[in-house]
């Protein structure tokens, strides 16, 4: 049995264009984007119900993973550390993990460099992983699956008032950015189980950094409204709250009018 997928495509795809790939993956979902020898994106496969973990299961017959092109892989792990420059060391990525958790089995071990090389993400993923996305791409990258709304908010920070936290849901979880004089002071992921959640990881936030509920500006790129979390929800315990839209550094031929359904973060924006 194939597993659902969509397809968003330019009405002039030729699957011989594809110039290298992009894969986001998610816990639970995962996109695949292809992109021609300029850069610009002509289709895109979702698998809204399978993550890195079951990567395996679709690289043997997705069209675009046939593909032996250059290939980014970008994965939104929760196991992820955000290092100072001036303190980071090639070679010792596991031992800046260590801090965040127990980590079992063999891991490969990465990071990317942000704000001109002022902060590296770091993060793992499975060797087993590694392995199958290396057998498949003669050349293959690997990235934590912040790093593209990292880069847009660094670019952005100067756009910022001085106590600003900006999240981004994906799933069930969201990033969670907060910026104090237009610096970076706290980054975290959390995960959602009811809409209390949001109002409690952004108020711990707030309190850890002295943020004034009257003064702080809170800034959505996406809401899950499904479950209740609307503006006028958030602005009954906030007083400046704005859903935004980042801006694309992303371009697309014709046929990719629903797209915009996804709420996809890396639909506009993604870390060159």
């Amino acid at each position: 049995m194939k597993p659902d997928f969509k397809v968003y495509k330019s009405d002039r795809f030729d699957v011989e264009d594809t110039a290298s790939l992009s894969l986001f993956l998610y816990p639970s979902s995962t996109f695949i984007f292809a992109k021609d020898k300029n850069g610009a994106n002509i289709a895109i496969h979702q698998y809204p119900k399978l993550g890195w973990a079951d990567l395996e299961k679709i690289t043997p017959s997705d069209l675009l993973l046939k593909q032996d092109v250059p290939a980014k892989a970008y994965f939104h792990s929760n196991v992820f550390s955000l290092v100072p420059g001036l303190l980071f060391q090639n070679g010792k990525e596991e031992q800046y993990l260590n801090f965040v958790g127990d980590i079992k089995g063999e891991q490969h071990y990465f990071s990317c460099a942000l704000d001109s090389n002022n902060l590296q993400l770091v993060s793992c993923l499975p060797q087993s992983i590694k392995k199958s996305l290396e057998a498949r791409f003669s050349e293959v990258s690997f990235f934590h699956g912040a790093c593209s709304f990292l880069s847009y908010l660094f670019k952005e920070r100067f756009n910022l008032i001085g106590q600003e936290i900006l999240i981004n849901f994906i799933g069930n979880y969201f990033y969670l950015a907060a910026f104090k004089d237009q610096e970076l002071s706290l980054f975290n992921r959390f995960e959602v189980e009811e809409k209390e959640d949001l109002l409690k990881y952004i108020f711990i936030a707030m309190e850890q950094l002295k943020f004034d509920k009257n003064h702080a500006r809170i800034s959505f790129f996406s809401l899950q409204e499904e479950e209740g979390m609307s503006k006028e929800w958030l602005e009954e315990y906030f007083h400046h709250v704005r859903i935004i839209k980042p801006h694309a550094n992303q371009n697309y031929g014709n046929g990719f009018k629903n797209l915009k359904s996804e709420h996809l973060f890396e639909a506009s924006w993604q870390m060159d």
